[in-house]
């Protein structure tokens, strides 16, 4: 079986990669990574994606994500795990209180170096940040923002959606997966 090392700490993320796979198998790889202060996604996964496969000489992926809150000039962006460190969701509902624009967004960046060069897929997820903390833990969930983020044309947060909800938004919403273009664009080029 195919090995792809996935550049994270992030189990749940490792766990998401996978379901679209099914002769390869990811392991993590989660040493610390020199990671630029910047607020440009690719930037971010080039750099992490370089980094592992200079240390490893094996086919690496690293997938950096962003939040991006409309009424807040974009905030937290790149920066999603500094304003949940610091100010969490809870911060993050109190400085949108009173604020009807509640359109935000993830986006992705992934980058699959495979030795020879390094190849970029995106994903974007709109939606709207609910008005309160909505769900439950899931053993997928890969931030906290699942409890209040809310696909776009939907009630609930991810936190609340099973599975199969969560899947079945995809043809709703509008949203697509930098992992999912990956996965097509891999069985595609190495069948």
């Amino acid at each position: 079986m195919e090995e792809i090392v996935f550049v994270t700490h992030n189990k749940g993320k490792a766990k998401s990669a996978q379901r679209y796979f099914d002769n390869i198998k990811f392991i993590t790889y989660d040493f610390e990574l020199d990671e630029p202060r910047s607020d440009d996604l690719k930037e971010i996964a080039t750099k992490k994606v370089l980094q592992a496969y200079e240390k490893l000489k094996k086919p690496c992926i690293a997938l950096d994500a962003g939040f991006f809150i409309d009424e807040l000039n974009g905030f937290p962006k790149a920066f999603v795990n500094f304003a949940l460190e610091t100010i969490g969701i809870d911060g993050i509902l109190k400085l949108m209180e009173n604020k009807e624009n509640r359109t935000c967004r993830f986006e992705e960046c992934l980058a699959y170096h495979d030795g020879k060069q390094i190849h970029y897929f995106y994903g974007r997820h709109p939606g709207n940040l609910s008005y309160e903390i909505e769900g439950k833990d899931r053993e997928e969930k890969w931030s906290d923002l699942w409890y209040i983020f809310k696909p776009k044309y939907f009630e609930k947060t991810l936190a609340q959606m099973d599975e199969k909800e969560r899947e079945e938004r995809r043809k709703i919403d509008g949203s697509y997966e930098a992992l999912q273009e990956f996965a097509k664009w891999y069985k595609e080029n190495n069948s």
